[in-house]
């Protein structure tokens, strides 16, 4: 099996691809505006969670939401701050090349 080395430009040009991609599947959703809340089977979905981890990360305080008359939603931009606040950037270690 060949070794291949990956350069820089290799990344960028994937990382541009990626991001058109993206933005191709975004505009394929013909302008719809996200619904602004979301009940808790369309979250779990969303997030491709178990009811009882949704549970969990409501009552520790994770995920917050509002309850009326028994029915539990759940605010898009608290899921999306959610994210951002949690997310982590992996970097490749420095070899020295």
């Amino acid at each position: 099996m060949a070794a291949e080395i990956i350069t820089l430009i290799d990344l960028e040009k994937f990382g541009n691809e990626l991001k058109a991609e993206i933005k191709k599947m975004l505009s394929s959703l013909n302008g719809q505006p996200t619904k602004k809340w979301l009940k808790s089977h369309e979250v779990r979905k969303l997030l491709d969670i178990s009811p009882g981890t949704l549970q969990h990360l409501r009552v520790n305080g994770t995920m917050p939401f509002t309850k009326i008359g028994g029915v539990i939603y759940y605010d898009h931009e608290d899921i999306v701050r959610l994210f951002e606040k949690n997310k982590r950037v992996n970097k490749f270690p420095d070899d020295g090349i």
